[in-house]
């Protein structure tokens, strides 16, 4: 096993110093834009696309895949959810709740007490229950979604303005700040920031519902230039504390933001060389006037959605330097509108270049969503999934911390590369390895090869041909010799164009260190 995670390794190093990088952010050519870019595509801009989508992007050509992706909110999603998850499970007490608590306590009424604390503690299993719910909710609908870029952005600022449920303990805050950032994925990045600081899961999470004029609570101001808008080092000590008294007075009541003007500190603050009376927004605006600040975005976004580089754009050279330069000026231009930096980034002859395809390992999410959507594979049991999920390092709304996950690299160690290869195993066969668990969902991935349906070729097209289809799908490229093996591992258990003949090709794909790449 720690010879696969070494080859996960060098695949991905193999490509990563190519002779020449493309550095231009021109648009592609049409005739540039084939298969492999259409997957490519796909990957990155959402989570992979069956042979048939590939190829309709393929005749559609760069600009218009490019924009039926962006374009999402022109194509109808599922309904807000919202009445589906109990906003009232974790609440405050109410009067005649508060007065019973009082009462209790003054008196020594440990059977009142203890009646309130199991009332507590069964509210927060049903939290926990509930939270559970919207994670399954999540992954189904990135699963299902008809405007993927649309959930692989949130999924993107779930990382980026990372919150965990432990510290909140509230379910039905978590939900919400997940719409907020859906809401706001592809908008205004200014816009982002000021609900992420009007946002109660966030705003418990690093505290600032206990900042106040009398006692200010630096936390909150801290992470926000540090982890979500500018990076460390480009802010000082006195940035942060004065950051943190025009948050002073931002905070929540239940489900709702609520500002607390008598714990707002009046006094006129400093921050990042802007001098006044800021409140929050203030703050903000302070934070998007830095240079920092755009450089810092995106540098992020194309860790994201491009390379594992460093977020501290500073230190980059060479052509990930002259790329993110480039995409913050613009960022900086188009006043903090994400759309169009975007849109640049994934028309632009950089982001097609070889050195950035196949060498960006994938997340759990991209990992479990991509094979059902590519593949086709049944959803099966969501529990199952989500606990496997959970097992491989990316548990969602449960970041390991504020920095959100690490990515790259740390996904693959031998635990969770174990995990990957026996979920992507369940998910093609139904079995659960050492458990008697079946799943009797019938999976046919002859639909997956174009030669199969293609008269032409009638009912038994060559092999080698469908292995090599099967290659291009799922890894976008043909190793050497691997179609032969294919097939011969086929011909073991039954004819290479049966479906348990495809699906034990796609086991054997699936198990190879270049399928954990996209």
């Amino acid at each position: 096993m720690t010879g696969m995670t070494n080859e996960i390794s060098e695949t991905s190093s193999k490509t990563s110093q190519p002779q020449r990088v493309e550095s231009s952010l021109t648009q592609i050519r049409d005739e540039d834009f084939g298969y492999p870019q259409a997957r490519h595509l796909l990957l990155r801009a959402g989570f992979g696309g069956t042979d048939e989508q590939i190829r309709a992007l393929v005749k559609w050509g760069p600009e218009a895949a490019v924009d039926l992706l962006l374009d999402y909110h022109e194509i109808p999603a599922e309904a807000d959810p919202r009445t589906k998850f109990d906003s009232s499970i974790i609440r405050p007490r109410n009067e005649a709740e508060k007065r019973e608590y009082t009462r209790a306590k003054q008196v020594g009424d440990e059977n009142a007490l203890a009646q309130i604390r199991s009332k507590r503690q069964k509210a927060q299993r049903l939290d926990r229950s509930q939270m559970r719910q919207i994670q399954r909710w999540w992954i189904t609908r990135m699963i299902q979604t008809p405007r993927p870029l649309e959930e692989k952005l949130t999924l993107f600022w779930h990382g980026h303005f990372a919150t965990g449920f432990r510290v909140v303990q509230d379910s039905y805050h978590m939900y919400s700040q997940d719409r907020m950032l859906r809401a706001n994925a592809l908008g205004n990045f200014a816009e982002l920031l000021r609900g992420i600081v009007r946002d109660p899961a966030m705003l418990r999470y690093l505290n600032n519902n206990q900042n106040r004029k009398s006692s200010p609570n630096e936390n909150f101001a801290r992470e926000i230039m540090e982890l979500f808008s500018l990076g460390e080092g480009n802010y000082t000590e006195r940035d942060i504390k004065d950051g943190a008294k025009a948050l002073t007075g931002f905070t929540f009541k239940d489900d709702a933001f609520i500002y607390n003007k008598n714990a707002h500190d009046n006094n006129s603050k400093n921050v990042l060389g802007m001098r006044g009376n800021f409140d929050g927004d203030g703050f903000v605006n302070a934070i998007l006037f830095s240079p920092a600040c755009a450089p810092f975005i995106c540098a992020k976004l194309y860790k994201f959605f491009v390379a594992d580089i460093s977020t501290d754009a500073r230190t980059l050279k060479g052509v990930e330097r002259k790329v993110v330069r480039s995409l913050s000026t613009m960022l900086q231009n188009e006043r903090y509108e994400l759309k169009p930096v975007l849109r640049k980034l994934f028309l632009s002859r950089h982001f097609y270049d070889p050195s950035v395809m196949g060498n960006k390992i994938k997340s759990p999410a991209e990992l479990l969503v991509g094979a059902i959507r590519t593949l086709n594979v049944p959803t099966r049991n969501m529990s199952i999934l989500t606990e496997a999920m959970d097992s491989m390092g990316q548990s969602m709304f449960m970041p390991p911390s504020v920095k959100g996950w690490d990515g790259g690299r740390s996904w693959i160690n031998t635990s969770t590369l174990f995990v990957r290869q026996n979920t992507l195993v369940y998910m093609l066969t139904g079995h659960l390895t050492k458990q008697r668990y079946v799943d009797t969902n019938r999976y046919d991935p002859t639909r997956l090869v174009a030669s199969m349906n293609d008269p032409r070729l009638g009912s038994n097209p060559p092999a080698e041909l469908i292995a090599n289809e099967l290659l291009d799908l799922t890894l976008g490229y043909r190793p050497e010799g691997a179609a032969a093996q294919l097939v011969d591992a086929a011909n073991k258990v039954d004819k290479p164009n049966s479906a348990k003949g495809i699906t034990t090709m796609l086991v054997l794909i699936t198990s190879m260190p270049e399928y954990q790449l996209c």
